[in-house]
């Protein structure tokens, strides 16, 4: 079955001492997720209230419909470039349109069972551009962070640091104190107290001191105004297909940051508490969490690792954590929410700042570069095109790029050897079955295809082979070693099989792997050259012609 959340599971022998463990996991989880709510939506170029939005509905629907048990759903810092971006040129319509068509390209992905074909984009692609990502979200909060006095910061990465060069002189050092305190809180905290927070206390630290003593620095109330205390009313954006057009990109990007995100929270859960998630159903949730979520004003949404992971670290166990999360949150809203307008932007920047540094992948990125050539430049390719450029466009060209190297690596890997040249190699065989341990008739030619026989390869075979001896009577072709073969492969082999029949040389097969030889089959190959060409082992062939000292004429009507 395709769609099976996991809460039908695990509420079955739920009892009072799970419940009470849920429930303080989703409580705290709750706090944890307020600031990183409000920060990531002002980070992505919305309302603050937005991004609460998200983290209740999404959070709520990604915890009741998901495949993980502790998934943890709302804004993360993936999306920001995304959604700053489609915010900046197609306004919230343009947002709203992309977040839901993603919504319905995930649930697609998950009814086609992709789930498992996540795993396939390459790490050098995920990390560059998760790397660039953190990039971009450290230079964002640059103009908070130092209290610079812009008012319409460049959406571009390299606009954006000409920018803050220029108004450098203008430091609100203020503000910067501020960010500085907020950073050393969120650092230091946890050596006084694990189970609260360190950014909410942070955050609430840094409003007191700027309410207390009055200093002038920019809050959100100053640039949003009042945060509402409810939430908002479910409203469909208006939809045109010139828009849809334009947004097919993007929409796609925001679908498979959703998926790969919230793919990776759930393996990392899986591995905290022993579970298995069930990766289609995680996308069928992901998918309506991201249609409903703009419907009720708010932005993209995805599995969370940080919230994941403090989910079970705090003892949440099942789906039931991350619906009290979402309540949790939903309450502080309606009972807090007009207070929020207090908080300084430079206590949010400070906290951004440590989300990016989090999410660098230091060590990821150091070990990447260390290994191979292609693995490298596959990584800081894909790094550069985010920052540089765009996050869409990095994307696609980091899985194109990884699906080259991949088919050159499997081109290096296929060989095919001529049976004259392991001859010449007078070393004693370490594998009984290798052709130089068969005595051979000089009227027969052996080729042995070893690895994925593609498109890729096919160029190796087609400069390996040759016909010009005179002698050559039949043309054998072993291929224990095939794994897989694809229709430039057969197309090749019917080429081959036509030249033979014109210089009335014999064509056979031996040793095909099930697999292969269901695909030669499924391709029409066998129909073509008749199945009578086909022989299970090499041995076989040579029995049958008795060909130690002469070279008869294959006789085609003759069966296995």
């Amino acid at each position: 079955m395709r769609f099976k959340p996991k809460i039908l599971t695990k509420l079955k022998g739920y009892n009072l001492d799970l419940f009470t463990k849920d429930l303080i996991a989703g409580i705290i989880v709750g706090i944890i997720a307020l600031p990183l709510a409000i920060a990531f939506g002002i980070a992505s170029g919305v309302s603050p209230e937005k991004g609460l939005y998200t983290a209740i509905v999404a959070g709520f629907l990604i915890s009741f419909l998901g495949g993980s048990s502790v998934q943890i759903g709302g804004p993360t810092g993936a999306f920001v470039v995304i959604v700053y971006g489609i915010v900046h040129k197609y306004g919230m319509t343009g947002l709203s349109v992309a977040t839901i068509m993603a919504g319905v390209i995930l649930i697609i992905m998950g009814l086609v069972r992709m789930g498992g074909l996540m795993k396939f984009i390459a790490d050098p692609v995920i990390t560059g551009f998760t790397s660039g990502i953190a990039v971009i979200i450290f230079s964002s909060q640059i103009k908070d962070f130092l209290g610079l006095p812009i008012e319409n910061l460049p959406a571009d990465f390299l606009d954006k640091w000409e920018m803050y060069f220029e108004y450098l002189n203008q430091i609100n050092y203020k503000s910067m104190l501020i960010s500085i305190l907020s950073i050393g809180i969120v650092i230091l905290w946890p050596r006084i107290n694990k189970k609260i927070p360190g950014p909410l206390v942070a955050i609430i630290a840094a409003t007191l001191i700027v309410k207390i003593w009055d200093i002038d620095v920019e809050t959100i109330g100053k640039r949003f105004g009042e945060i509402p205390s409810s939430l908002h009313a479910p409203e469909m954006p208006k939809f045109s297909i010139k828009l849809i057009k334009e947004l097919i990109f993007p929409s796609i990007t925001i679908a498979l940051l959703a998926g790969i995100e919230s793919l990776l929270s759930a393996v990392v859960a899986d591995g905290m508490i022993g579970g298995r998630h069930r990766a289609n159903t995680e996308l069928i949730a992901q998918g309506i969490a991201n249609i409903a979520s703009p419907v009720f004003g708010g932005i993209p949404a995805t599995g969370a690792i940080a919230r994941t992971a403090a989910n079970v670290k705090n003892g949440g166990r099942t789906p039931v954590a991350g619906i009290v999360h979402a309540a949790t949150l939903l309450l502080i809203m309606l009972i807090f929410g007009r207070w929020a307008g207090m908080i300084p932007f430079a206590a949010l920047s400070a906290i951004l700042v440590i989300v990016a540094y989090n999410m660098s992948e230091r060590k990821a990125f150091a070990g990447i570069l260390r290994t191979s050539k292609s693995n490298a430049i596959l990584m800081l390719s894909t790094f550069l095109l985010t920052i540089i450029l765009d996050l869409t466009i990095a994307i696609q060209a980091g899985v194109i790029m990884s699906a080259f190297i991949f088919m050159k690596k499997m081109s290096d890997i296929g060989n095919i050897s001529y049976i004259k040249d392991e001859w010449e190699d007078k070393e004693e065989a370490v594998d009984a079955n290798e052709i130089r341990n068969y005595v051979i008739p000089e009227c027969f030619e052996v080729y042995e295809i070893s690895g994925p026989f593609f498109f890729a390869t096919i160029n190796k075979f087609r400069d390996a082979i040759s016909f010009s001896s005179k002698k050559t009577k039949t043309l054998i072709l072993r291929m224990r070693h095939v794994p897989y073969v694809d229709t430039a492969a057969v197309q090749l082999l019917t080429n081959i099989y036509k030249t033979c029949k014109k210089q009335k040389v014999v064509l056979i097969i031996v040793e095909t792997q099930p697999a292969v030889y269901q695909s030669l089959k499924r391709y029409g190959f066998v129909e073509t050259i008749g199945s009578s060409h086909f022989f299970d082992r090499l041995q076989d062939v040579l029995d049958f012609t008795d060909s130690q000292a002469v070279c008869p004429k294959y006789n085609e009507t003759d069966k296995k």
